[in-house]
């Protein structure tokens, strides 16, 4: 497998060093859509005029904490300023928590990172060009094969905004589908850029 080359901008480790301890976390299958998200972040931001060697990083490193022991993560939620709910929601908990262990495990300190990483498992009502690129290269990367795949990328890349809709209005779906929960910001997201068209 190839590695992914990263400046120095936004890390103290060297490319070999984070993606090494990237992949010592991670199932190889974990590992595998890691890298695909990264490559697919890239082409986002080409397509975007957004910095793909921050977007690739970004893609790289969403999912970092995606295997860690729930017990971590409630430890955290717990001890730190969550929300209180979110304990109830660990789909969730590898983005909107693993942020946090991105920070500290990782020294990354760019806060447009953070937050994009932050960001990926549910959306928000306000979502920055990252933001968008690393929660629509999550659901569009190569190793993704469900049925209305192949649609999803073809609208994200054709219209950033239009693939981020497609995606929260098809997960909402899939979950209630499911009835599993679904984490109340979701919610806020389709409202701001579905149901309602928000301009970003």
């Amino acid at each position: 497998m190839t590695k992914l080359e990263f400046t120095d901008t936004y890390c103290d480790l060297s490319s070999s060093e984070l993606f090494n301890k990237v992949q010592s976390v991670m199932s190889e299958k974990r590992f595998k859509h890691s890298i695909g998200v990264s490559q697919t972040a890239r082409k986002l931001a080409e397509l975007n005029d957004y910095d793909p060697n921050k977007a690739a990083l970004t893609g790289f490193l969403h999912d970092y904490a995606k295997e860690f022991p729930e017990e971590k993560f409630r430890e955290k939620i717990l001890k730190e300023n969550y929300d209180p709910d979110l304990i109830l929601y660990p789909p969730v908990w590898h983005g909107i928590v693993g942020a946090s262990f991105v920070e500290e495990d990782l020294g990354i300190k760019d806060p447009e990172i953070l937050t994009a990483i932050r960001k990926h498992t549910v959306g928000d009502r306000s979502m920055t060009t990252l933001d968008q690129i690393v929660f629509v290269a999550d659901f569009i990367e190569p190793n993704r094969d469900f049925p209305a795949v192949d649609e999803a990328r073809k609208v994200a890349f054709a219209d950033l905004k239009e693939g981020m809709c497609y995606e929260i209005a098809h997960t909402i779906q899939f979950l209630v589908q499911k009835r599993q929960a679904i984490y109340p910001k979701m919610f806020e997201a389709y409202n701001s850029y579905v149901a309602n068209k928000r301009e970003i």
